[in-house]
């Protein structure tokens, strides 16, 4: 996928949609300290193997935040959403595999594998991974998301997964390379 940004400028916040800036002062054993935080959505995020082509499926896509640090912005990751929808979070984690990457997994099928923390530093926001797998009987589109979003459906097959975990030059997410650590410890 050819990504051309052009006129990339931060700006203030000001009407934030999705996260919000707060300042906390506390005393930690008996001294006063203070701390920026980022308040902001959980999420799910889904490790979807694909049983037919022996491969993981995945997104790419742009995230302005890496733009920032290193120019390029693209990033490979597990297939994810917010949790800004009154619905459990296997109907979030299912609605975002079919918009995603195209197939329409059952809920029975989406095993819950653990909740983790991301962005501790920050935000301190909660993610829940899980698995799916799939095959093309379940295939309903080619995915790429809804409305604007841009993103390009990716598939690293199993016998290239672990060198793809090491190679430093692609943008991956701490998510993405947990979940890959517990396929390979449940499944090899």
């Amino acid at each position: 996928m050819k990504n051309i940004i052009e006129d990339f400028v931060l700006h203030p916040l000001e009407k934030p949609n999705f996260v919000k800036t707060a300042f906390a002062t506390y005393i930690q054993n008996g001294i006063k300290k203070s701390w920026e935080i980022v308040e902001s959505h959980d999420s799910v995020a889904i490790l979807i193997y694909h049983k037919e082509r022996d491969a993981f499926v995945l997104v790419k896509q742009f995230r302005p935040p890496v733009y920032r640090r290193n120019g390029d912005g693209m990033t490979i990751e597990l297939c994810a959403g917010l949790i800004d929808k009154e619905k459990s979070l296997e109907q979030i984690a299912k609605e975002e595999i079919e918009e995603e990457c195209g197939f329409s997994v059952p809920l029975e099928r989406i095993e819950r594998i653990t909740e983790v923390l991301s962005a501790v530093g920050t935000s301190g926001s909660k993610q829940v991974i899980y698995y799916a797998e799939v095959d093309e009987s379940l295939r309903i589109s080619q995915g790429g998301g809804i409305q604007d979003e841009q993103i390009e459906v990716v598939e690293i097959p199993l016998k290239e997964a672990r060198t793809f975990m090491y190679d430093e030059s692609i943008g991956k997410t701490v998510g993405l390379m947990f979940a890959f650590m517990w396929w390979f410890d449940r499944f090899e």
